[in-house]
């Protein structure tokens, strides 16, 4: 009996945890080289050597945003394998898919800092977040779909949940993305408060209480 290729490949769920988490850690790491010490020529007064730190506050923000955006994504990817016990070849590169648009995190964030004040800028960034996105709502769709998700609970509510919570959040990406045509530090400070309270739940911890 002949055993097609396609029904033995990729059935280690542990092997896309681990490429992603190490890819994750690349992504993140190469953020930061996109603050250069800037080069300066002659003898400077502590006034001027402060001038030219803060000049660099913009891509500190936009840092600390793409930081934000690595992590919040890093921790959805992981929750949706903690439920999910089963893969096969296509839910692997769903999944390489979704990481191809992590190793671009570092191209857009390096463009947005060069080109802040640009709306382009924040809409190619946007772009990336999107397909992030895009790409875990198929991923977890189709380990439902084919019966690779094994829980204890509710698997209807689990699903609901993080579906809900992807679809919400691009939304919010979406607002906060088109807010760049009122001013583009706007939109990233509206976009940062957004994945701070992601990350700590700011607004749904009081809604418990």
């Amino acid at each position: 009996m002949k055993l097609s290729y396609n029904k033995i490949a990729g059935k280690s769920t542990q092997r896309i945890e681990a490429v992603s988490d190490g890819i994750f850690a690349v992504a993140m790491t190469l953020l930061v080289l996109e603050i250069k010490v800037p080069g300066v020529e002659g003898k400077l007064t502590e006034n001027e050597l402060a001038k030219v730190f803060f000049a660099q506050l913009p891509r500190f923000l936009v840092y600390f945003l793409s930081f934000m955006t690595a992590g919040i994504f890093w921790v959805g990817q992981s929750a949706q394998f903690a439920y999910i016990e089963k893969s096969d070849r296509n839910l692997n590169w769903i999944s390489l898919l979704f990481l191809l648009f992590v190793s671009l995190l570092p191209f857009s964030t390096a463009f947005l800092s060069d080109y802040t004040d640009y709306k382009f800028a924040i809409l190619v960034y946007w772009v990336n977040i999107l397909m992030l996105g895009v790409c875990l709502y198929i991923n977890w769709s189709y380990a439902m779909k084919h019966g690779f998700v094994q829980t204890e609970g509710d698997k209807e509510v689990i699903s609901s949940a993080i579906k809900r919570r992807i679809v919400t959040a691009q939304m919010l990406y979406f607002a906060g993305a088109l807010l760049c045509f009122i001013s583009t530090y706007l939109s990233i400070g509206f976009i940062i408060l957004m994945q701070l309270n992601y990350a700590f739940g700011i607004v749904s911890g009081r809604n418990k209480k």
